[in-house]
């Protein structure tokens, strides 16, 4: 039987909680305050159910003093801002009072579900074992269950010459996946030609794929190699795919389809061995809809996908990769060993991390220079620690309009625009034109939270939905 803590000031709303829970076959410990609440063994619990405003306190102090027990926060200030306050603080997630006590049940099951799953470390483990023993390693950080499913997706992929596509967004590391799987395959030893498609100016991609022929237009004083034909034999690796224009799209499904290029100006054909491996963080199958993407190429791009999580989505990876990235900066500058103060881990951890690991990196260097000592506080990583930061760019224009519309209506509002009012408002808007990744980029949380919200919320998917 799970033990539950109930930390509610209001007499009557503690005593509701109480008997709902022991209704079903929960044990229920009740306190009315937060010192109350430090004074029970929170480690012995199973679940914290408990206001966020207490007398002495916040709910939310719980969830550092909790260990890895969760957290679920009542609020009946269930605005969108102090939503996002709990969970960034650690909550597992916040229900808003008054709440409809079905909604609380299935709260509570599916937390405690999840938590007794996170607890059995033997999946994770012998996963990482798995990795770790039977594939080689890829020069990638990470540790995360979505980062050891990646590396052994690689081991499997890398010896063939199927094509990959590398889903995932900027900085999140792309070029990295496309180097392990050129490492790992037949070709590690020929040439690994890698290519920004949106660095290229439009009018010269073909010519540097493909080459040219001496006077094939103004400026062609000489005959030129493209990139494509210097990669023979190796690895071609096109980064951000989706830039590529129409033009250039037909001339490379020429080169997936028969192995073959034609320089421009040329009137001959030319062999290339060449494995193709292709990154984006667009969606190309919705490009492909709106004929900005050529369809017969997507498909051959997509012979086999790889995504590379956020950085937000990969947990205590991000201490790992910061501090890998730290003795690295450290090196780079010649200056002596440091490291991150407790206040600067936690802040790494919290913070989102919108530009992914070339963010971090950015800031490590940053700090890195300007360190008065061998400490490195939060306070010089130069990054934004407020609660705007923990909320995607979606929902941020979201509450830019609904407050202009607020101060433009005569009427009073009753209280800002919930969590789960604005999941619904901004899913049934967009679910038409988005797929399911699109929608959990969007709104900055995973496809499985997407999946959990709808099913929490009653919200079905549309049909024939990716």
């Amino acid at each position: 039987m799970s033990h539950i803590l109930v930390v509610e000031d209001e007499a009557i709303i503690r005593q509701s909680v109480r008997r709902l829970l022991q209704r079903h076959n929960y044990e229920v410990t009740e306190v009315d305050s937060l010192d109350a609440a430090k004074a029970q063994n929170l480690g012995s619990f199973d679940l914290i159910i408990s206001d966020l405003r207490l007398p002495g306190g916040q709910g939310t102090e719980l969830v550092e003093l909790a260990g890895d027990t969760p957290v679920l926060i009542m609020t009946s200030y269930a605005s969108l801002r102090s939503a996002v306050d709990a969970m960034k603080m650690g909550a597992v997630d916040y229900i808003a009072k008054p709440f409809d006590h079905d909604e609380m049940v299935q709260a509570v099951a599916r937390i405690l579900k999840e938590s007794s799953l996170s607890h059995k470390p033997s999946a994770a483990a012998s996963l990482k074992q798995e990795v770790s023993r039977e594939y080689p390693a890829t020069g990638i950080i990470g540790s995360c269950e979505p980062m050891l499913l990646l590396f052994k997706k690689i081991s499997k992929v890398a010896p063939t010459d199927a094509t990959v596509l590398i889903l995932g967004e900027s900085g999140t590391g792309k070029e990295l996946v496309a180097r392990a799987l050129h490492d790992q395959s037949r070709r590690g030893s020929a040439p690994l030609i890698s290519v920004n498609c949106a660095a290229i100016p439009e009018t010269l991609i073909e010519s540097e794929l493909f080459g040219h022929e001496k006077g094939a237009f103004t400026g062609a004083n000489a005959t030129r190699q493209g990139l494509v034909e210097a990669a023979d034999g190796g690895t071609l690796f096109l980064d951000e795919i989706g830039e590529l224009p129409l033009e250039a799209q037909a001339r490379l499904l020429r080169v997936l389809q028969e192995g073959e290029i034609r320089r421009v100006g040329s009137v001959q054909s030319k062999q290339v061995d060449v494995r193709l491996i292709a990154a984006t963080h667009r969606n190309l199958k919705d490009l492909a809809s709106r004929g900005e993407f050529r369809e017969d190429l997507y498909y051959r791009l997509n012979v086999v996908e790889l995504h590379l999580p956020p950085l937000r989505e990969r947990g205590d990876d991000v201490v790992e990769i910061a501090n890998a990235m730290l003795s690295r900066a450290c090196e780079k500058m010649q200056q002596p060993p440091m490291h991150f103060t407790d206040d600067a881990l936690q802040a790494i951890r919290q913070y989102q991390w919108p530009g992914n690991v070339r963010e971090l990196e950015n800031a490590v260097e940053r700090a890195v220079i300007l360190a008065d000592e061998n400490e490195i506080p939060a306070s010089i990583l130069g990054i934004d620690l407020s609660p705007d930061r923990y909320i995607s760019s979606s929902m941020r224009e979201h509450l830019e309009q609904d407050e202009q519309y607020k101060a433009a209506d005569s009427q009073p509002q009753q209280g800002d625009l919930s969590l789960d009012d604005y999941f619904v408002h901004f899913v049934l808007e967009n679910e038409q034109n988005m797929t399911e990744t699109d929608l959990a980029r969007k709104l900055g949380i995973s496809r499985k939270s997407l999946w959990e919200r709808r099913q929490r919320l009653g919200i079905p998917r549309k049909k024939g939905g990716k």
